[in-house]
């Protein structure tokens, strides 16, 4: 018997990396999974171009693969009409989710405030704050109504303020402000859902990597110069989707409203990280791209 037996859950973003890591943990825990993402098969791209490997056809594979269960849709969370087509596509045929993760993400990319221009703005605020809130306005109803639900934001460190001076270059040298903010907002738009969602018995938190975990998107982002920083630390991706499966199975009268880090609240709460077919711990592991 796995711990989300019976559950549907959503992923966003979850063509690779954390998301992808996140919904096959929950498909090898017994749910049945809605990967969704802009690339359903084939390569796709980060939103500067960049080709990366990894679709929603490859995860929903993997999760079969493993005796799991799994539904690919595709979901572009920065167009408000794929938000609208997906949602709707997803109750009507499944009536609705029990686990909704907020994965999908994008930074501003580089430059420093100066250069910002409308475009960055609108859509690192459209796809890390807008969306996650639309996704729940349309499915957290449905969790309200049967009495139970989780609803889990993906974060960053990125919306704590920088520590200095001395700034980190990660910081100084432009290129987090805007994602920053955005995760700084989806943060307060957590505890403000989870508010009014308590007595609804729906949990609704944030979870951050406690640092950087290594995935095709990081290595696609422009942090490959930081990593010789001395304050660098990478986690292992079977670390988010521990600690995400251990958020939506959460008592939502107890933990709600919070915002976490990754392997420090696993440490915390004494679970051990699996791998993420949840058949053995994981002891020894390497970044995703070495």
């Amino acid at each position: 018997m796995g711990t989300l037996d019976g559950k549907i859950a959503l992923v966003t973003g979850a063509s690779r990396g954390i998301g992808a890591a996140i919904a096959e943990r929950f498909g090898a825990e017994g749910a049945t999974v809605v990967v969704t993402a802009r690339t359903v098969s084939g390569k796709g791209s980060d939103y500067g171009g960049q080709a990366l490997e990894g679709s929603v056809a490859d995860v929903v594979e993997t999760i079969e693969k493993r005796g799991g269960k799994a539904f690919g849709w595709r979901c572009d969370v920065g167009d408000a009409t794929s938000r609208a087509m997906m949602a709707a596509e997803v109750i009507e045929r499944l009536g609705g989710v029990d686990i909704l993760v907020n994965n999908a993400t994008t930074a501003a990319g580089p430059g420093k405030y100066d250069s910002l221009t409308d475009d960055q703005y609108d859509r690192v605020f459209n796809i890390n704050v807008r969306g996650p809130l639309e996704l729940v306005q349309r499915f957290a109803p449905g969790m309200a109504k049967r009495g139970s639900g989780w609803i889990l934001n993906l974060t960053s460190k990125a919306a704590e303020h920088p520590a200095g001076p001395p700034f980190s270059p990660l910081y100084a040298n432009g290129g987090m402000i805007l994602y920053g903010a955005a995760k700084a907002a989806l943060n307060r738009l957590t505890s403000g859902l989870a508010a009014e969602l308590s007595t609804a018995n729906v949990a609704v938190n944030a979870l951050a990597p406690f640092s950087v975990v290594w995935t095709p998107g990081a290595a696609a982002s422009g942090l490959e110069k930081y990593r010789s920083l001395p304050e660098w630390v990478e986690e292992p991706v079977e670390g988010m989707a521990e600690a995400a499966l251990a958020l939506c199975t959460v008592d939502p009268q107890q933990f709600t409203g919070r915002t976490v880090a990754s392997t420090p609240y696993l440490q915390e709460t004494g679970r051990r990280i699996r791998t993420l077919d949840g058949r053995d711990f994981l002891e020894n592991w390497r970044p995703v791209i070495d």
